[in-house]
Parts: C-alpha cells; sequence; structure tokens
C-alpha cells in the first residue's frame, strides 16, 4: 500500500494486546529477565493474531525503565527471540511509568502518517532483577587502572580498592532532584487535597473486586499468557474489602501526622511485561481482523514538583495529568461525560482521587465512579513500569469492543519526573 498523501493521516486501530500475568517483585518472576517477559508477551499476541509471516508487523516499539546494560537494544532482541520476522525493524523507548503508553503513541503516529501499516508496542519491567550499578569510587579506580599506560599503573590504581569500594550501588525509588521516594511524593499531595484513609481503601478494595470479576467472565481470556505457572496476576485479592485494608499501617507520609497510605492502597513492586497491536484500518480489513477500538488522541505534560506548587498540591510528582487531560479534552472538543470508561493508573489510591479533585477544579465534571477502572487497575494488577501502559491500553480497547457498540474511553498514566501521558480510545 502506498503511503499516505502529504498532510493527511489515517485513523489508527487497537486490534488487540497480550500479557503476561504480573507478579509481585521476588516471586515467580524474580530470575526472569525484562527480555524473557516481553518476548512471552509478544510471543502470544503473534500466535494469536498470526503475525509470523514476512513483513506481517512493520515495527516494534517498547522500553524498560530498570534496564541491565544487557537490556541494550531491548526491543530489536525481543523481535530477535520471538516468531516475528527478524527482519522487523525495532527499537526502545523511555519515559518511567509512561513508557508502554508512549511507546503505542510513537507507533501510532507511523501508522497515522502512512509510514507503516501495523506495529506492535509495548513494554517490560523487573523490580526483582533491578541492576545494581558498580560503586562510584570503585568504578573511578577502575577506569584510572584503565588509563595506566604501564602495568605498574594499573597495580597502583588498583592498590586503592579497599572494602567499602566493592559495596553496589542499590537502586533506589527515589527522585534525584528531591531524594524523595514516589510513596512520599504522593503522601504530601495527599495530605495537600486532604484524601481520605477511608476514601483511598475504598478505591484499593474496589480495585481488586473488580479485576477479580473481570478474570471470572472471561475479559483475559485473549489478553492474559500464561507464564511460570502465573495465569493471573499474583497481587490479585478477590477478597480484599475495606475492613481488611483498614487493618494496615501507614507506610508513606510518617513524617507528619494523620499518614493514611499503606501498603495495600499503594501498588506493590511488580514484574511483568505487555505489548499491543496496532494497525491500519487497511491492514487490519486485509487480515480479517475487527478492530477493538481507535486510538484518536494524546497528550503529555509536566510538573514543576521541585520549585512549584508542591505544597498545595497543584504540582505534586504524580499530579501531570490533571494538566494533560484538560488540554487534551479541549483540543478535542470533549468533556468527561462524554467518556463512558475512564482508565487512571493506580499508582497509589490518593494520587486518583487527587487527580479526580484536580480535574474537577479545572471545570471538568465528576467522574461516574462506575465508569472508572472498570476492570480494576493497578493496585490490583501491580505496576511493572514499562508495561502498564500497553496493559492499559488493551484492557480498555477490549472493554469498549465488549459494550457492542459506540464508545469512548480515556486513559490517564501519571510518571516519575512529574510526567503525565494520557489518550483517548474510541469505539464507532
Amino acid at each position: 500500500m502506498s503511503p499516505s498523501a502529504p498532510g493527511s493521516t489515517r485513523r489508527v486501530a487497537v486490534i488487540g494486546g497480550a500479557r503476561v500475568p504480573f507478579a509481585r517483585s521476588d516471586g515467580p518472576y524474580a530470575t526472569a529477565s525484562n527480555q524473557e517477559m516481553l518476548t512471552a508477551a509478544l510471543g502470544g499476541l503473534v500466535e494469536r493474531y498470526g503475525l509470523e509471516g514476512p513483513g506481517a508487523v512493520g515495527e516494534f516499539v517498547a522500553g524498560a525503565v530498570l534496564k541491565h546494560s544487557r537490556d541494550f537494544n531491548l526491543a530489536r532482541e525481543t523481535v530477535l527471540g520471538s516468531a516475528l520476522d527478524p527482519r522487523t525493524p525495532a527499537y526502545d523507548i523511555q519515559q518511567a511509568c509512561g513508557t508502554g503508553l508512549q511507546a503505542v503513541i510513537a507507533a501510532a503516529n507511523k501508522i497515522a502518517l502512512g509510514q507503516t501499516e501495523s506495529a506492535v508496542a509495548g513494554g517490560a519491567d523487573t523490580a526483582s532483577d533491578a541492576p545494581l550499578g558498580v560503586n562510584d569510587r570503585l568504578r573511578r579506580i577502575l577506569l584510572e587502572a584503565r588509563r595506566a599506560k604501564s602495568l605498574g599503573g594499573r597495580a597502583k590504581a588498583l592498590a586503592g580498592i579497599r572494602p567499602g569500594h566493592l559495596v553496589p550501588d542499590i537502586p533506589r525509588n527515589a527522585e534525584p532532584r528531591t531524594g524523595l521516594s514516589m510513596g512520599e511524593h504522593a503522601a504530601a499531595t495527599a495530605r495537600a487535597w486532604g484524601i481520605a484513609r477511608e476514601d483511598q481503601d475504598a478505591l484499593a478494595a474496589t480495585s481488586h473486586r473488580r479485576l477479580a470479576a473481570a478474570y471470572e467472565r472471561g475479559l483475559f481470556q485473549d489478553l492474559v499468557v500464561p507464564f511460570r505457572d502465573l495465569a493471573r496476576d499474583q497481587n490479585l485479592r478477590p477478597g480484599s474489602t475495606v475492613e481488611k485494608l483498614a487493618t494496615l499501617k501507614p507506610v508513606f507520609g510518617l513524617d507528619a501526622p494523620g499518614a493514611t497510605m499503606t501498603a495495600g492502597n499503594s501498588t506493590p513492586l511488580t514484574d511483568g511485561a505487555a505489548t499491543v497491536l496496532l494497525a491500519s484500518e487497511e491492514w487490519a480489513e486485509a487480515r480479517g481482523l475487527e478492530p477493538l477500538a481507535y486510538l484518536t488522541a494524546y497528550e503529555t505534560a509536566a510538573v514543576d514538583f521541585v520549585g512549584g506548587d508542591v505544597a498545595g498540591g497543584e504540582d505534586g510528582l504524580l499530579m501531570a495529568p490533571a494538566y494533560a487531560v484538560p488540554r487534551m479534552l479541549e483540543r478535542a472538543g470533549l468533556g468527561i461525560e462524554d467518556f463512558d470508561l475512564v482508565e487512571i493508573h493506580e499508582a497509589f489510591a490518593s494520587q486518583v482521587l487527587a487527580t479526580l479533585a484536580a480535574w474537577e477544579k479545572r471545570g471538568l465534571a465528576p467522574v461516574d465512579r462506575d465508569r472508572l477502572n472498570a476492570a480494576g487497575s493497578s493496585l490490583a494488577t501491580g505496576h511493572p513500569f514499562a508495561a502498564t501502559g500497553a496493559r492499559i491500553v488493551a484492557t480498555l480497547a477490549t472493554l469498549l469492543a465488549e459494550r457492542e457498540g459506540p464508545g469512548r474511553g480515556l486513559i490517564s498514566v501519571c510518571a516519575a519526573g512529574g510526567q503525565g501521558v494520557t489518550a483517548i480510545l474510541e469505539r464507532t
């Protein structure tokens, strides 16, 4: 098929998705690499949609947040380890927790512009196998030894190694600019917006209940690929209740009275991978595939979480979607009331509730809670950073198709670094 005419764009169809069940860190996937998990997810997608043929997929875009040096060229190595045509180009992308959704957007842009007919987007992350950095003092000594011009010079440099230099740099879940963890940032935002503990626990319990119900009705039959003896997300607690969650002690925001954030209403460290198949309408029709939905708009934003209005809650680390969504809706000529489903990544229950409050403050209508995260979200599934965006796109598209009629869905993903990635899916 010839490329689209200059200046024109095409609709981008979401055909389907595949992911491995998400697992708590240091659990079933403790020894699984990013590449192994991503290859398993991609393999499920290839098998379901018959993508083994030459040139079946125009491109593969994926990424990971916690990357080893061996994850160099992760997307391309994943292709080479899969049943996709080895001639399929691939590249990596990374935007913290927004990685998966940004991969979808990058792939969609090329399809919309007629530069390719189909693409797979996704992401993987393992908190179990997080890279350990060489102690910086040891690194400097080793570099000095490498630069030495003689054996004696190398020996002299290496003689400076002390036992303390052998202690590795352990990765920290902290923002480099503030030194605070994402949870501590979220706790400050929760205080600023007055988010109650009971409301957080209620949202978390609802997430587990809805995810369990979605599994029971078979929503994930075509979306989840069994991996390492898991067939469901390991973090899922079908029996989770507000009463049980109320017994947990706060773990974030302990530097101030009235801490509300617990392990139960916060997302656990998670391992997993997810992929999404995108295509032009012509490609889908030629293969006899009915699109689940169409990706029609997207927007990114960032906040100044270092010097901005952090105390007032406006520029909290995870509040960028509070700005991205209103901008995107204004550009699309839509309001919250125009959406049948709303998917907000649940990094923390408090962050979801703060985002909802911020949208209302900016003039958007309240979100109908029956339409919010209808099949559960990250509090129940877990959150392998780079995989979450692809999971949400595939799940939301499937939920829209399940409705058997026109529908519209909103996606909102917050990310480290004070960033946010949002999108709109539509089914006509």
